[in-house]
């Protein structure tokens, strides 16, 4: 006798959906209180509570679809899924932020780095930070594989963490 049993993508695209909506209205609410450039931990820390709510909350959902039964797998799964997708949804706001919105937004980003990094480092000239700022235009290109990566590997802990504290087998007949 074959089990219908739901299909784990459908969890992780759905969920991958309302993370990304979310990330992109916590985005538009930093544009409009004009704290887009800010860093900090408080902004970090809240858009990684964001996507481990999230994906605990696919993996609980999911589990309570298959009757109660999840396997790490599954939960790897939907964790990484949910993570890629929201991901992409974000990479598609910044491109956005940083082409449309305000063209400006990498120069300033680097201005402020630049600034950050003169008070830090008294001995570099401005000459060498110049170059620096220079070397990192040549390769900012590379932040948007590294921003899905990143998604992608934090996906994958958060859903390892969740299969192991939900996880519950299907009992062997």
């Amino acid at each position: 006798m074959e089990e219908n049993t739901p299909k784990t993508g459908k969890f992780a695209l759905n969920f991958g959906l309302l993370l990304g909506l979310v990330s992109v209205i916590f985005g538009v609410m930093l544009f409009s209180l004009d704290m887009h450039y800010e860093q900090g931990f408080a902004i970090q820390g809240t858009q990684i509570v964001l996507m481990i709510a999230a994906i605990m909350l696919a993996i609980f959902q999911f589990r309570k679809a298959n009757n109660g039964f999840l396997t790490i797998s599954e939960a790897l799964k939907i964790g990484t899924g949910t993570a890629l997708i929201a991901g992409i949804i974000g990479l598609i706001y910044f491109a956005l932020l940083s082409n449309v919105i305000e063209p400006d937004y990498m120069d300033t980003m680097y201005e402020i780095g630049k600034e950050k990094a003169m008070a830090d480092n008294p001995q570099l000239t401005e000459e060498q930070m110049d170059q620096g700022i220079e070397m990192q235009k040549k390769f900012a290109w590379l932040s948007y594989p590294v921003i899905i990566i990143m998604n992608i590997v934090l996906g994958l802990i958060i859903g390892f963490v969740g299969g192991l504290i939900m996880k519950k087998q299907k009992p062997a007949y």
